[in-house]
């Protein structure tokens, strides 16, 4: 609560009352905006920090709660209800029927019942032939299959969309620090160079020319601070926009983790382990599944009817027999329909090896070159180009250097220390491309 102070020395005198009571009053004002700021910021409490989540954190939110693949994963549910459908039997019939029944009350006695009207009772099955309950299960378990393996190279997929737009946040972290380091570098060169500006040391131009160079730093933190925001609200929209809070915040730097890896171990590995080419491997086995379906629908059934009659006084029983003729329709046109689907799926499962391994191939080599770039970097050329940024501020700073080769020096370290970065980003982008071409995030 803040304290309102009142002067109470004040003297009665007019001449003493009005300024007393002028500054009582802006006392009292005073007192009251302190208490009108301080209560939202005591009702509001301490702000929560930030979230941070690393890498298989993000990962795991985004196969929890991304909305995309929950829809792909109701289609596992909705092929298992179909497997339901797939085993349930032919319902019974059941048939009653009434015949000449009177009209008129004055007929409507048992004997006339007895003796005129007519009713039948019956049941009545159909019998499958063929066997074609069992082969509309497998059929319809095989589909499932398929559908668990599609719904699992959705998650690889997303998996790798999720640590792409990692790595890109953490470039766009990476840069912004980058670049608020030099700014704030820089900006001490201006304030020097403003000092020898005063000294006499150096001209106005090349000092407008420096000052006019600071615009280009405030720019490139203000670009790195519009990346990183943009990178992480697409991240989160990957994650699901529930699963962290608008604050968050990535955990993790850019690193170069070297890494030895066989060519051959990993088409190894893919082969056995992409989901995409064992949805493809099963799909023929679904497609073999609904060959023989449509064979056995080429079967005709037979239903049996059991009829109970009354008629006359006399008491009846009925069998019959019913069963379709395959003059003309055997199911031909299905059965030759789905024996082509097989070939194509046989096509399809080799279109999808080719696919894996050239996903392999192509990843393996983009690690390979990737992991060279970086090697290069690490070599020298980072170390040389701070040193070169350290000297020429250095020799400029006590007037031995020009200030033409100062800027250049400082470009120069800001473009190496860029590149530097997205060499990183790819790397690790390219490890991430190799876990997806592979099917798993255990290398070998």
């Amino acid at each position: 609560m803040p304290h309102v102070h009142i002067d109470a020395a004040c003297g009665n005198q007019d001449s003493v009352a009005r300024p007393c009571r002028g500054r009582r009053w802006l006392e009292f004002c005073a007192g009251v905006g302190t208490l009108l700021f301080a209560l939202p910021a005591a009702a509001l409490g301490p702000v929560p920090p930030a979230v941070r989540i690393d890498l298989e954190q993000a990962i795991q939110l985004a196969l929890a709660h991304n909305h995309n693949l929950k829809a792909a994963r109701s289609t596992i549910d909705q092929s298992r209800a179909q497997e339901i459908t797939a085993s349930l039997r032919p319902n019974p019939v059941f048939t009653y029927d009434d015949l000449f029944v009177p009209l008129s009350p004055s007929q409507f006695t048992a004997a006339n019942l007895n003796q005129i009207t007519e009713f039948d009772v019956g049941g009545s099955y159909t019998w499958e032939r063929g066997h074609k309950r069992q082969a509309r299960m497998r059929a319809a378990r095989d589909q499932t299959a398929v559908t668990v393996s599609t719904v699992k190279d959705e998650e690889r997929t997303l998996t790798f969309n999720v640590a792409q737009q990692f790595i890109n946040a953490l470039l766009a972290k990476s840069t912004l620090e980058l670049a608020q380091a030099d700014l704030a570098s820089f900006q001490q060169t201006v304030d020097i160079s403003a000092a020898r500006l005063k000294a006499g040391d150096i001209s106005e131009a090349d000092y407008l020319k420096i000052k006019l160079q600071l615009l280009q730093f405030q720019n490139d933190v203000a670009s790195a601070q519009l990346s990183r925001l943009q990178t992480l609200a697409t991240l989160r929209q990957q994650l699901g926009y529930e699963s962290v809070p608008p604050n968050y915040d990535v955990a993790g730097e850019l690193a170069y983790t070297p890494l030895k890896l066989n060519r051959e171990d990993l088409l190894s590995m893919a082969l056995g382990l992409r989901p995409d080419l064992v949805a493809a491997k099963q799909g023929v086995t679904a497609a073999e599944s609904q060959y023989l379906l449509a064979k056995a629908n080429g079967k005709r059934d037979v239903t049996t009817t059991l009829d109970y009659t009354h008629v006359s006084a006399i008491n009846s029983a009925s069998f019959i027999f019913n069963m379709e003729l395959p003059i003309f329709d055997r199911n031909q046109g299905e059965i030759a329909r789905t024996h082509y689907a097989i070939t194509q799926s046989q096509e399809n499962r080799a279109a999808a090896e080719e696919a894996v391994r050239t996903d392999v191939i192509n990843a393996y080599e983009a690690w390979r070159t990737a992991d060279e770039v970086v090697q290069l970097y690490q070599s020298g050329y980072l170390k040389n180009a701070e040193d070169s940024r350290d000297i020429s501020a250095y020799a400029y700073k006590r007037g031995a250097a020009s200030l033409l080769d100062y800027l250049d020096a400082e470009r120069s370290y800001r473009a190496i220390q860029l590149a530097y970065r997205q060499s990183l980003a790819t790397y690790m982008l390219a490890i991430e491309q190799l876990r997806e071409a592979v099917g798993t995030r255990n290398l070998p």
